[in-house]
């Protein structure tokens, strides 16, 4: 009979932030890596350590003491200090897939220029494993991966399988079933370590269909086991059954693939919380945070990247740098807990700290590119704009912008001579502010100064905008506005083109879909009730009690038409209890206050909700419900450069108690961008850049729940009704921030649509909303200390532009940006369908590469469901 081989592993998980913060875990950081390098350098017995394949934590360690550089270079080339590929080991779930993709170059990036990544799939603590992910591994050259989390064996028995991504992909797989700590604690007495490995290691061997088992001996921050050689020389001479090696990741696999036959497959998501926690709605956990992560993701890819493109076609300089810092501040805060945000407040608010940093970098990086572009750009008027579009295609709609605006009438025209409609939603008058920091460079140049200035709120609808590109609008005072609806009133109706909406009396709307003719009852319903979760998991208490904006008091109602939109305001107070000990006791005793915004803009296919909540009431969830009106057995969201289905309920839930799960499968859910509920005759669409989670509900899941928010009041509980048992985190630890007392402003959108979800483009719509147009203000008199001043420059830039344009708009653009190594741009796309193929055109005929933009892919006309592809194109190629 062959003998187990047992690959003991040495390494550490090291969280960088937690319940603690990352300045502690970086001040012993330095202090364990030193002890690392001394002890591999000094034992040449002790030939690998694996640092969590995190390249950030050797980043941070150079930070203070960079005279180590070579001595890791060399550790690293050999083989024997393990970093890489991630940057940081981040979420997969609830993080965005160019987030993923970024974390995981730079990583690589940083681990070979070091010496040697890592090449292997670890994600040894990660909440669950995204179902088109392994495709994102496969084209980082990887395929081979290493997890605990997501995998019950009521459909696998056994460690090894094949991982199988939704778009075909596929990676050799190896499950840690008993987590990444599992051999931390070996004994070193004569007498206890052979009943130890004998009920350790037998467990493994009962789960490994070679005579290959993973033994990892490490903990979170834990120290290094020094003298790991000498006990592994012991194992062997006490254990006569079983070979015991000091291996690492690389080399077990190295052993699988001589082995393994016939594996299993298993496809898609890895989300099964049986044998170990995935903590699902852990999405909605301090949802401030995940809103700022959600619009500054967006806004980096959406709106910085391109717009830094453009720049650099009319000749400025590719930012690399910079934009590097600001995706490194955001890969910190995406890393499992940090993203989580199931930490201590202390840490959450560096997370928050962070995310200020890279909102401020990123928008002031966006600054000063559109500025020097409008410098060199010529223009006609005072008061002339620049307007961005992002996206690969031409562009027609409605801006929301804030400019600094005269007090004069005027007239708003783009460059075709076309009539713009306008409205200003808001001003304020800031003449002395705006006018005394202004700067005469050159005194002898005159420059227009308006009697007075008001920073403004303005709508504009743009007639056409260029295929990644700019064009040019402009006031003219000389001319007043002919018509200015601006008309206020307690009417209850709105409507547009695709839309007619109606308030009612029980505080819920009826939607009419005008291109269907289909009559939406009763939507926007609100829910509220108690959250008995923590930090980790949303769980209901066990004495609930839940209310809903039917029982709401309108306290406002007004409706606003303007030549761009038309809108509604509705001010209400929603009677709950204040906490769960009130809550249990049927107690409402407090008072809620919401107001919720409605707009339907100009020929706009979706409407606009902004809510606007008074929290001051503790340890619950407010969630927003829409009813499709379809029964149904899935949801549509999506995901990770695709889209997925999912059943609205797991047939698990009726074993799952049984069964001792760690934690109820319950189908709430994470997306991207939007979730859907439709059939071959249409169905709606829910789009937020806010909280990504969602859960179908109703007597015949006919509904969409859309988490708004939830608050809790401590990091870790005890015995959930979701989660029995012990407390995730730490629960000794209070997060008096997480209760998120006071203002909570949530965005989200309703789509209806009248065919099939393969004939819909609603990942195009969702793209739309989360990719609005730039505007960019040039008025000489606001050159000063306002916005740092400049000089002249020679006007060679054209007032109209466009550098790329894709030919197929059901092709979903993911990133464009300056190529890292050549002067190239980067276009990636995607297919959002989940049956459709769909035609490259104009893509086709330029060079694909791999994500680490080097290597050359495969050359297709077609992308497949769930593919994407990167290629490179040059400036002026169309």
């Amino acid at each position: 009979m062959k003998k187990t081989k047992v690959h003991v592993i040495s390494h550490s998980h090291w969280d960088r932030e937690w319940y603690f913060t990352s300045s502690r875990s970086t001040m012993y950081l330095v202090n364990h890596v030193k002890e690392v390098i001394e002890l591999l350098e000094n034992n040449p017995n002790f030939p690998v350590y694996l640092m969590d394949a995190q390249s950030s934590l050797v980043e941070d360690y150079l930070k203070y003491c960079p005279e180590d550089e070579e001595r890791l270079k060399k550790l690293i080339k050999e083989r024997r200090f393990l970093i890489g590929p991630w940057y940081t080991q981040t979420d997969q779930l609830v993080i965005s897939q160019e987030s993923i993709v970024r974390n995981m170059y730079y990583g690589k990036k940083y681990a070979e220029e070091m010496g040697h990544s890592f090449n292997v799939a670890y994600a040894p603590d990660i909440f669950g494993q995204g179902g088109n992910v392994p495709q994102i591994y496969n084209n980082f050259g990887i395929d081979r991966f290493l997890f605990w989390r997501g995998v019950a064996d009521n459909r696998l028995k056994q460690t090894e399988f094949i991982w199988e991504g939704d778009n075909g992909s596929k990676l050799l797989a190896l499950q840690m079933p008993f987590g990444y700590y599992y051999g931390g604690n070996i004994p070193e007495k004569d007498d206890e370590i052979l009943p130890y490995l004998d009920e350790k290691i037998s467990k493994l061997e009962e789960k490994a269909s070679t005579s290959n088992v993973y033994f990892p001996n490490g903990f979170d921050q834990a120290p290094i086991r020094k003298n790991l050689p000498e006990i592994i020389e012991k194992f062997n001479k006490i254990d006569e059954k079983r070979e015991y090696i000091f291996s690492s990741p690389e080399k077990i696999f190295d052993y699988l693939e001589k082995e393994v036959n016939n594996l299993p497959i298993i496809k898609g998501e890895l989300t099964e919380g049986k044998h170990s926690r995935l903590h699902k709605s852990i999405f909605s956990t301090r949802a401030d945070l995940k809103i700022l992560n959600n619009k500054i993701e967006n806004f980096i890819v959406n709106t910085l990247e391109p717009i830094l493109s453009i720049s650099h076609s009319l000749g400025n300089r590719y930012p690399h740098k910079e934009v590097y810092e600001i995706w490194k501040l955001m890969f910190e805060n995406s890393a499992h807990d940090s993203i989580g945000g199931c930490n201590s407040d202390k840490t959450n608010k560096d997370v928050y700290f962070r995310y200020i940093k890279a909102k401020d970098m990123a928008e002031n990086l966006l600054d000063l590119n559109m500025r020097l572009i409008s410098k060199k750009t010529p223009f006609d008027h005072d008061y002339s704009f620049i307007i961005f579009n992002t996206l690969p295609y031409h562009r027609k709609g409605v801006i929301e912008a804030f400019a600094y605006l005269p007090e004069e009438e005027f007239e708003m025209y783009d460059l075709n001579g076309n009539k713009l409609n306008y409205t200003i939603v808001e001003k304020i008058e800031q003449t002395e502010y705006v006018l005394n920091q202004h700067i005469y460079l050159n005194p002898s140049k005159k420059v227009y100064i308006p009697k007075k200035v008001f920073y403004s709120k303005i709508l504009i609808e743009l007639k056409n905008v260029p295929s990644l590109g700019f064009t040019q609008i402009f006031l003219n005072l000389n001319e007043k506005k002919e018509i200015l609806i601006n008309k206020e009133s307690k009417e209850r109706i709105i409507e547009n083109t695709f839309y007619k909406i109606e308030v009612l009396s029980n505080n819920t709307l009826n939607i009419l879909d005008k291109k269907n003719n289909k009559l939406y009852k009763n939507q926007m319903i609100f829910e509220e009730n108690g959250d008995g979760g923590d930090s980790y998991n949303y769980s209901p208490p066990v004495n609930d009690l839940i209310v809903n904006s039917l029982s709401s008091k309108e306290l406002e109602i007004s409706k606003k038409v303007t030549e761009v939109y038309e809108g509604l305001e509705l001010k209400y107070s929603l009677k709950v209890p204040n906490n769960l000990e009130d809550r249990a006791k049927k107690l409402i005793n407090s008072e809620m206050k919401y107001d919720v915004k409605i707009e339907l803009r100009n020929n706009e296919e979706i409407i606009r909700f902004k809510v606007n909540v008074e929290n001051n009431v503790y340890s619950h969830r407010f969630c927003v419900v829409f009813d499709s009106g379809i029964a149904s057995k899935v949801s549509t969201a999506d995901q990770v450069f695709g889209a997925i289905e999912r059943p609205v309920r797991l047939k698990e839930m009726d074993v799952w108690e049984e069964e001792q799960w760690q934690e109820a499968p319950i189908s709430i859910e994470p997306f991207q961008s939007y979730v859907s509920l439709n059939n071959e005759n249409g169905g709606i669409a829910l789009i937020t850049d806010g909280v990504r989670e969602y859960e179908i509900i109703g007597e015949d899941f006919s509904k969409i729940r859309l988490t708004l928010f939830r608050t809790f009041g401590f990091m870790g509980k005890e015995n959930l009704l979701y989660r029995p048992g012990r407390a995730s985190g730490e629960s000794i630890v209070e997060t008096p921030d997480a209760q998120l007392i006071g203002n909570i402003e949530l965005e989200f959108s309703f789509y209806a649509f009248e065919n099939e979800f393969e004939k819909e483009n609603i990942a195009k719509i969702s793209k739309e909303y989360l990719s609005p147009f730039t505007l960019y203000q040039f008025s000489e008199f606001l050159n000063g200390r306002l916005i740092f001043s400049h000089r002249d420059e020679e006007k060679t830039l054209p007032k109209e532009y466009s550098l790329f344009e894709i030919n197929n708009e059901n092709l979903i653009m993911s990133a464009f940006k300056k190529a890292e190594n050549t002067n190239e741009y980067i276009v990636r796309v995607f297919n959002p369908y989940l049956k459709n193929e769909l035609k490259l055109l104009n893509l086709e005929t330029f060079k694909s590469v791999k994500l680490d933009e080097i290597t050359v892919d495969e050359r297709v006309t077609v992308l497949k469901p769930y593919e994407f592809k990167t290629f490179l194109i040059k400036k002026g190629c169309e």
